[in-house]
């Protein structure tokens, strides 16, 4: 007697072991898989360039970083998991049913035959169901971060009311689509036990006539109904494993549409060795098309190293354009861009960049602290040069006033800080890395023009080292550069120095005096 319990307590243990090992094997792996897949796609995201990012929301961008990587997983590890116990059950059962008796075991395979056609038949609506609810998913996260970014656009036209209308809609739309996929996967647990119910009345109605007449034992007929009732679960089963399978199938087919995605911008084969021993840049016959619309038009520039370029225009004349094709994040359709007479295609864009100190009129901060974000184009965290950046910026007076000083949080984009701070912290992190090329566009258009002033003399000893590019619309700071080029509807009309364009007729003679009118007008504004 005892013997007989020992072994069974070694049985059950080894069976309670397999099962937890068949159980961590696979969701291991999911889990793993899940890691590695969402590194390698947010890599990936990282080269793709401008042009992707124009055709696509960051919404829908994290949903599928998100949503559609938690749905693979599941499918590789509950799907693989109870997918892989499901077929062995069906397997044997199938297997033993055919040993134990041939016409009733054939009977039970016929009635499967539709079953199957019509359960696909429901997992490819399913499939369907499920990927238009998944882009309903991207169209609210979309929706939530637009609305979240542009909160202050909300708050000023005081549309909050609208905005959650518009919410509810959009909310509406994804709940319809829930119910909709829902009732379409639960259609096939009912499916499935009505069609095990079927094959007990047949089992019972076709074993019991032979039973009867002599054909077949009492014994065998329970023990094929005994089979019968081990599938059962197995067979429920399938069809929540055929779901996890659907879903997880629409969220790797939209996951497959990033890693796919290749940047037209990429590294070269093979990369020049010329060594860059200064940092002349020349624009030889640019011309730039996006979407068959010509933005530049046969461009040609000789900007010789330590010299100070400054760049006007109206509004879309090409101007952040035209810079952008030093740092590669846009490639002229026509011509080329040489430094030191080699062209950037056949540097790496690590190499070019690196060398390269770029802030923007809308610069993009980082919701981590001022230090941090000064810092960032940094390999290796340095207080004085992050001091240093901070005092040319004119940025110290306001951290100081900052309880936190350097440590303050700036919040997402920045938005605890004021345009001309954020432009500042900016400026402060372009020339932290020491460029060879420092590229500031239209970076002082919101601070003042004594902070302006004070900058512009801060950074002298900067722009005398390195080949700069400073885009404006101010008279006051074009006027220091050496050397100043007006873009017009994407061609070159007027270069030369100040004195010279002044007395030229055209755009920087007409810009000239009518920001000498503005400051007349202030003037006398404020001495009545």
């Amino acid at each position: 007697m005892y013997k007989f319990l020992i072994t069974y307590a070694i049985l059950g243990t080894i069976c309670v072991i397999f099962s937890r090992t068949l159980r961590q094997i696979p969701l291991k792996l999911s889990h793993k898989i899940e890691y590695i897949l969402r590194k390698d796609i947010f890599t990936h995201l990282t080269i793709l360039d401008q042009k992707y990012y124009r055709s696509v929301r960051t919404g829908d961008l994290m949903t599928r970083l998100s949503s559609d990587i938690n749905l693979v997983r599941d499918a590789i590890g509950q799907g693989l998991l109870q997918g892989i116990r499901t077929i062995i059950v069906l397997l044997f059962s199938l297997i033993v049913m055919l040993m134990t008796d041939i016409q009733l075991a054939i009977t039970v395979y016929i009635l499967y035959i539709p079953m199957v056609i019509i359960f696909f038949i429901i997992l490819r609506i399913m499939r369907q169901k499920q990927k238009e609810l998944q882009e309903h998913v991207s169209d609210l996260s979309s929706f939530s971060q637009e609305s979240f970014t542009g909160i202050r656009c909300i708050k000023g036209f005081a549309i909050e009311e609208r905005r959650n209308n518009q919410f509810e809609l959009v909310n509406k739309g994804l709940i319809k689509k829930n119910m909709i996929v829902q009732a379409t996967r639960q259609s096939l647990w009912p499916f499935m036990s009505f069609w095990f119910g079927l094959g007990m009345i047949l089992i019972l109605n076709l074993g019991g006539r032979r039973v009867v007449t002599g054909e077949l034992s009492l014994g065998t007929i329970t023990q094929f109904i005994q089979y019968l009732l081990y599938m059962q679960w197995p067979l429920l089963a399938l069809s929540w494993t055929s779901s996890l399978y659907q879903r997880g199938a629409v969220s790797w087919q939209r996951i497959k549409e990033i890693i796919y995605s290749e940047p037209e911008i990429k590294n070269p084969l093979i990369e020049s060795k010329k060594v860059i021993s200064n940092y002349d840049v020349k624009f030889k016959n640019i011309s730039l098309s996006i979407n068959d619309k010509k933005l530049l038009n046969n461009i040609s520039l000789d900007i010789q190293n330590g010299t100070t370029v400054g760049i006007t225009g109206p509004t879309g004349s090409g101007k952040s354009l035209l810079v952008s094709l030093i740092t590669r994040l846009n490639d002229p359709t026509e011509g080329s861009v040489l430094l030191n007479d080699i062209n950037i295609n056949t540097l790496s864009l690590e190499k070019l960049r690196n060398l390269i100190g770029y802030a923007s009129q809308e610069p993009i901060l980082f919701s981590q602290s001022i230090e941090y974000n000064i810092g960032y184009g940094l390999e290796n965290f340095n207080k004085e040069i992050i001091n240093w950046g901070v005092n040319t910026a004119q940025l110290k007076s306001d951290i100081e006033t900052f309880p936190k000083g350097l440590k303050t949080i700036v919040g997402e984009r920045g938005v605890t800080l004021s345009g001309g701070q954020r432009q500042r912290t900016a400026i402060a992190r372009a020339i932290a890395k020491n460029p060879k090329i420092l590229i500031l566009d239209d970076i002082l258009s919101a601070v003042d023009t004594q902070t302006e002033a004070a900058i512009l003399n801060n950074l002298k000893p900067i722009i005398n080292t390195a080949t700069t590019f400073f885009i404006s619309h101010r008279i006051s700071s074009l006027k220091y550069t050496d050397r100043i080029i007006v873009v017009e509807n994407g061609s070159i009309t007027q270069d030369g120095k100040h004195d010279e364009l002044i007395n030229q007729c055209g755009y920087y003679s007409d810009l000239n005096k009518m920001q000498k009118l503005e400051n007349k007008l202030e003037v006398n504004n404020e001495n009545y």
